[in-house]
């Protein structure tokens, strides 16, 4: 508990990873993300067939968490998990 003490800022940090990661789409997007390494909204809309609104409601959480980024690519913009205690995470959940 000492470090909780010295750090709480590291606790509250890794709960929001967690909590982002806690919900089945969240978990879905980040886990196909790792197996194609990157991807843009219309791939991951084809695979997880739901609207593409709901999509991105879902990656502006986990691009708010700093668990994935975006880099534009013409029109559109390409996905990659770019935060290694997630990719840790998932590859020890699956």
């Amino acid at each position: 508990m000492e470090n909780f003490k010295n750090n709480p800022q590291l606790f509250e940090e890794n709960a929001e990873i967690l909590k982002a990661l806690a919900h089945p789409v969240r978990l879905c997007i980040v886990k196909g993300l790792l197996q194609a390494g990157e991807s843009n909204v219309s791939n991951m809309q084809s695979c997880l067939n739901m609207p593409q609104s709901t999509i991105s409601q879902h990656i502006a959480k986990l691009k708010s968490v700093g668990i994935i980024t975006g880099e534009r690519n013409g029109l559109e913009i390409i996905y990659k998990v770019s935060n290694p205690k997630v990719i840790s995470i998932i590859n020890a959940l699956f």
